[in-house]
Formats: structure tokens, sequence, C-alpha cells
């Protein structure tokens, strides 16, 4: 109640422009990219205003192991208290306009706000009409648990209440899309706790590609640890799914119809509602940026950071919009200064748990060249295929403190 009543507090009447003694700087969206551009901006003389609709925020990494029934969903929310203690401006509001022309955001509660720059993160949004049978109502039934505390509970309930010979069918989508191993690491996690308590039952994995992130390391992983609970089946042997029917808990593909007791549709994924709305998303549906600053290359003074920006090498990841978030605002920082931005160096890491305590990973540093974030050479790699257990332990202990690290950088 205390944080609601200082988020609360911080809700604005209805404004407009007015005469600023500082440049203003809004962000929209309080995930790992927007949360930590909003802090790290506070490191020059501006007004940062951050717009969010939450008053907690669910986090996206370990939300595998909830499903799984390894942690509990409280470890996951995050709030905004300490982001208003450091002076940030937050508006709990949805942005629903946006006139580049006049630097004006437009809220859905009807207030309105002028920028000097802007800053989207507005993380992703499913396309609903890529998989034919498929929508938002479909999803009650068949959850994508991709995004939102709901629906991450919703699949593990259903895993939960499955019988023990019970069949689970998970369908992963063709890139891009949110966290590039994440699919990878719900199959195995879920084929741990199909293990331990329904040992009869069986996994599914249809998906539409052949190759994926970290893919000889999963499947050392699957054979070694769950070779008679998870069936992994790519593109060209059938595993894009054509078409759903959740009332017969049935997916079709080219091949054949398969039936389960729970299904797990990830589907297709764009940017966030807002980036098509200020016109920053291209035809792809993602936001083509400069590399150095983020900065929109459709529409100026506008930024885009994390899971919607395209920008060659770089995975989306939570890891990869903090990064992005910091570089962004030092840029934006020398900008507003009439400085010219730093030629950046991104890193990125993604953890991916294979069972309790056990972990893989995959990294890369990024730098900008010919417009596009490409691949240091030589500077990132993944784990050894023959690792120890030792070894995949000491991983877990690593993702586990990056996680404690990036949301207190994020969130406090």
């Amino acid at each position: 109640m205390k944080r609601r009543t200082v988020l609360s507090a911080m809700v604005a009447a209805p404004f407009v422009a007015r005469a600023q003694a500082r440049p203003r700087v809004v962000v929209v969206g309080g995930g790992f990219g927007g949360a930590t551009a909003a802090r790290s901006l506070l490191l020059g003389n501006l007004e940062v205003v951050l717009i969010e609709a939450r008053d907690v925020y669910t986090a996206c990494p370990f939300s595998n192991a909830v499903i799984a029934g390894m942690r509990e969903i409280e470890q996951q929310r995050f709030g905004y208290g300490a982001i208003v203690s450091d002076g940030v401006r937050v508006i709990r509001d949805t942005a629903v306009g946006v006139d580049a022309d006049r630097r004006r955001l437009t809220l859905e509660s009807g207030a309105s706000l002028i920028y000097d720059r802007l800053i989207l993160s507005p993380g992703i949004d499913m396309i609903w009409d890529a998989i034919p049978g498929y929508d938002a109502t479909a999803a009650d039934t068949m959850p994508h648990a991709w995004k939102g505390e709901a629906q991450t509970l919703l699949l593990r309930r259903q895993l939960q209440a499955m019988d023990n010979g019970g069949t689970v069918i998970m369908s992963i989508p063709a890139n891009p899309y949110r966290c590039p191993p994440g699919p990878y690491e719900r199959a195995g996690l879920i084929a741990w706790y199909l293990q331990r308590t329904k040992p009869k039952s069986k996994l599914l994995v249809l998906d539409a590609k052949d190759t994926f992130s970290k893919q000889k390391l999963f499947q050392a992983a699957w054979k070694r640890l769950y070779p008679n609970t998870l069936e992994w089946v790519g593109l060209s042997d059938g595993g894009k799914i054509a078409r759903a029917d959740p009332r017969a808990g049935a997916v079709e593909t080219d091949f054949q119809t398969h039936r389960g007791d729970v299904v797990n549709i990830i589907p297709p994924q764009r940017a966030g509602h807002i980036a098509s709305v200020a016109g920053v998303a291209d035809r792809t549906g993602w936001c083509p940026v400069d590399p150095a600053t983020f900065e929109s290359r459709l529409v100026p003074k506008i930024h885009v950071i994390g899971d919607a920006a395209i920008m060659g090498a770089m995975p989306k990841s939570a890891f990869a919009a903090n990064a992005q978030a910091k570089v962004c605002a030092l840029a934006v920082l020398r900008m507003l200064n009439g400085q010219a931005p730093d030629d950046p160096r991104l890193i990125n890491t993604c953890y991916s748990l294979i069972a309790p305590n056990r972990a893989i990973s995959v990294s890369g540093v990024y730098r900008p060249l010919n417009g596009l974030l490409a691949d240091i050479d030589g500077a990132g790699g993944t784990s050894r295929l023959d690792a120890t257990d030792e070894t995949s332990a000491l991983e877990a202990t690593y993702a586990d403190a990056w996680f404690t690290t990036v949301t207190t950088e994020a969130f406090g």
C-alpha cells in the first residue's frame, strides 16, 4: 500500500507544453530496458519521466523455473519505489499516441507530455493472426506464457493438474522473437518436472526451425537427462504448426495432427503496439535503430531499446535490454549537450537452466559496424559441451547472481 501511495502521488493531471529549465526525456515502458534507462538518465541534469501502466513488474528471466515449480512468482515481482526515490517521475498510465513533429506523447488518461527525447522500451506483442485458430482468447486454453504473470501461472497450474501419463505439447516460432534460448530452457525444465512428478508423461516440442541457440548444448543435456521424456521435432520433420484447435487440445502441422493434455503455443511476435503508433516499426513489425544511439531510423528524436529493436547480431534478452539502456541513456545525454555519441561496445550473456542448479550459457560482445551491431570475433562463446556437473552448477550460480544484479540495476 505504501508503494501504491507513492506512485499515485506521482501521477500527474493532464498537462501540455510548459517552459522547462531542464530538458525532458520521457521513457515508455518500465521493464529491464526502460527502468534501466530512466535511472541511467539521472546522471544528467534532466527531467526524467517514466510511463508504465503497472505498479509491479513481473520479470521473464527465471519464469520458466516458476512454471516447473522450482521457483515462486513472488521472486519475479519488482516495484518502482526506488526509481521514484531516485528522482524519476513515474506516471502509471499507458502511452497511446505520439506526435513526432511536435514531440508530444499522449496517454490513455488524456494527459500529454512534451519531450526533448523519447525512449521507447515497449517489449513485444503477440501476432494473434499468425496461427489459424490461435488468438488472445485461445491463449486462455493454450497459454503462451511468454509475457505476463497470469499466463505463467496458468501454464504452471495446467501442468500440475495433468494426469500422470499425459502429453504436453510446446510450439516454438521462427526467429526473431523474445529470448531465443528461452523456449528450449522451458522444454528442459518441463521435462524435469514431468520426470520427477509424472514419469509416464511426455513432452513433444514442435519447432518452426531446424537450428536454434545453444542447440548442441541443449540437445546433449536432453539426451543425458530426459531421454525418454522429451522429443524435439524441427521444421524439416514437420515441426511448424499450421493450425490450432483449442477445443480439441490439438495442433496441426503439414504432416499430422498432435493432441495434448497441455498445449503451450509461443506465437510469432512483434514490437509493442506503441512502436507502430509512433511510426518507428517497419514492415517486419520491429524497429530499426542506429546501433550507437538506438535512435530510430524512421523517426528522429525517438529511441527504441530492448526486445522491440532490431540492430543486427545482438539478440533480444533482458541482459541486452539492460546494456542497450545504458548506451542509449549516455548517447541521449551527450546529444542533448551537443556532443557526438560514443562508439559503444555492448555485452550480452544468456544463461539457461537445464535442471535445478545446472545451467549453460552463450555470450557475445558487439560493436556498431556498417549500420548494425556486429559480433566482435573471438569475444564471446558458449559453455563447453563436455562441461562437468560442477561447472554447470557454477554457471547456475552465475545466472542467479546476474539476475540479482540486473534487477537491482533496473529496479533498486
